[in-house]
């Protein structure tokens, strides 16, 4: 069985076992998670989509990790003034191990 979720604004396929690397999310390392905001729910040769979500249908997952994605950087110029300046960023993100599929 397997659904698509929305978390944070961003669509995901969640299948049972199935890691999901989203945006941040502040919780400890082994906090279990429910979305009920589940768009499609699917397998076993039947589908039901929701408008927008389908009804009584959950994700659980639980927090496996907290990382940060490869640096970014960014290069300002100012021509003919001496100015420059360098910027770098590393995105946070949340790994989930999604544990059941409900629906």
């Amino acid at each position: 069985m397997y659904a698509l979720v929305e978390i944070k604004g961003r669509q995901f396929k969640a299948e049972k076992g199935a890691l999901l690397q989203i945006d941040h999310i502040d919780a400890e390392n082994g906090t279990s998670l429910e979305f009920d905001s589940v768009l499609l729910v699917g397998g076993s040769g039947e589908v039901k989509i929701g408008s927008p979500f389908v009804q009584g249908a959950k994700v659980k997952a639980v927090v496996d990790s907290q990382m940060r994605a490869a640096k970014v950087y960014s290069y300002k110029v100012k021509r003919r003034k001496s100015f420059h300046k360098l910027i770098g960023h590393r995105q946070p993100y949340t790994m989930i191990k999604v544990e059941d599929v409900l629906g």
